[in-house]
């Protein structure tokens, strides 16, 4: 299994087809999706925008419109593609239920998010925030995950399960940060301009929390779950509780790769 981040684009989508023509024995079922995604694919490119593309597609707007539009982001933008690697790696690395690079590529539908709002940004930074807004709600309607397209993210991030998180338009996550579901970056209330938390790199964001404001998250902290975090986070303690308030350190130096998300024993949370 492959647990390293040191590689190169071609080397990574070798071992995808590698594993999507072992699976392709065993399911006949899938073989026409591993064909289309993975098999007739030369490149991790063109896989991921003749995916996203099939998902995306409605009455309106078909799947070789979308692919375009996909490919076309992804070759003036290059580090698009980069960042869905280190995604995908990601999630092999924290998320015991990816048992090879293929599964999450193909089936985990936080990787098949990220990757939507990253180019719905590159449209949003190209001052075409039309399309940017129309991808934002496809994805939404597609897998229960609303981020604004203005939303900064950084890359190796996981999004464990993904269903019902929500990113604020100011909002910046830093790299290496791993957010589980019904998680809230978001504001505090109708506020505008600078309103959305700021998280740092190498942060764990447990299940249910909410983060609200313009408030700074510090690097390899960590955030228990259903915890409401309203003052700034300093960097490797963990926070509980609502409103949240530090109770330990973080728990290790990089709690968003260890993923261990319980608390001391001794730990009081109010």
């Amino acid at each position: 299994m492959i647990k390293s981040r040191a590689m190169t684009t071609d080397n990574f989508w070798g071992y995808i087809r590698a594993e999507a023509q072992k699976l392709s024995e065993t399911e006949p079922l899938l073989i026409s999706l591993l064909d289309a995604c993975i098999l007739d694919a030369s490149n991790l490119s063109e896989g991921l925008a003749t995916l996203l593309s099939r998902k995306l597609a409605d009455t309106t707007i078909d799947s070789e419109q979308y692919f375009d539009v996909i490919i076309s982001v992804f070759n003036k933008n290059p580090s698009i593609v980069a960042m869905a690697q280190a995604d995908i790696l990601a999630t092999l690395d924290r998320n015991p239920a990816a048992t090879s690079a293929l599964i999450p590529f193909l089936f985990f539908k936080g990787i098949h998010t990220l990757q939507i709002h990253r180019i719905a940004h590159a449209f949003w930074t190209s001052n075409r925030q039309g399309l940017a807004l129309h991808l934002q709600s496809r994805n939404s309607e597609l897998f229960g995950v609303d981020i604004h397209p203005a939303a900064k993210l950084g890359q190796g991030i996981m999004f464990d399960h993904a269903t019902g998180i929500v990113i604020g338009e100011t909002a910046v996550v830093g790299d290496d940060v791993s957010i589980l579901h019904n998680v809230t970056l978001g504001g505090t209330g109708n506020e505008t301009g600078d309103r959305h938390p700021k998280i740092g790199s190498g942060v764990l964001i447990g299940a249910g929390a909410k983060v609200l404001g313009n408030i700074s998250v510090g690097d390899c902290a960590r955030i228990a779950a259903g915890s409401v975090v309203l003052q700034p986070v300093e960097a490797h303690v963990t926070v509980a509780g609502v409103p949240a308030r530090v109770v330990a350190k973080a728990g290790s130096d990089k709690p968003a790769m260890v993923m261990d998300q319980t608390l001391p024993k001794d730990c009081i949370v109010i």
